[in-house]
């Protein structure tokens, strides 16, 4: 699959609340670190395919209204950086829209690895921490 192909899919799934589409897309040792984490109390990553089902339910616990929009993807190799936006609604949390960012980690073309950010310069720091921290 290729990577816009995938990014289409899950993006889309994500919007329909199809967990079941988001899980085939992952490994089962999956890692994924999204702002909601925060608003659920929770400082984990969601892990595996249990967690990404557990990231659906606390997203309907603390979201009326939760849609992601990619704009641009680029990738590397394995790594998938994905700029977009995010319009949340919420009773405690009122509405947001936001610019986000997502890098995304491959291995043998599925998610290893999600991490969700306020914006495009939050996640490029990161990349570049990344990359000095492997040098």
């Amino acid at each position: 699959m290729q990577v816009r192909e995938l990014v289409e899919q899950l993006y889309s799934a994500f919007n329909r609340r199809d967990v079941e589409t988001v899980v085939s897309l992952a490994r089962p040792d999956v890692e994924f670190r999204p702002v909601t984490a925060e608003f659920a109390g929770r400082s984990a990553p969601y892990r595996g395919h249990e967690g990404l089902r557990l990231y659906f339910h606390d997203v309907g616990e603390v979201w009326e209204e939760l849609l992601v929009t990619p704009q641009r993807v680029r990738s590397h190799g394995e790594v998938i950086l994905v700029t977009g936006r995010v319009y949340a609604r919420g009773r405690r949390h009122g509405i947001r829209d936001l610019p986000a960012a997502w890098i995304w980690r491959l291995q043998d073309g599925l998610l290893r690895e999600g991490t969700v950010y306020g914006g495009l310069e939050e996640a490029l720091a990161h990349l570049d921490h990344s990359a000095a921290a492997r040098e």
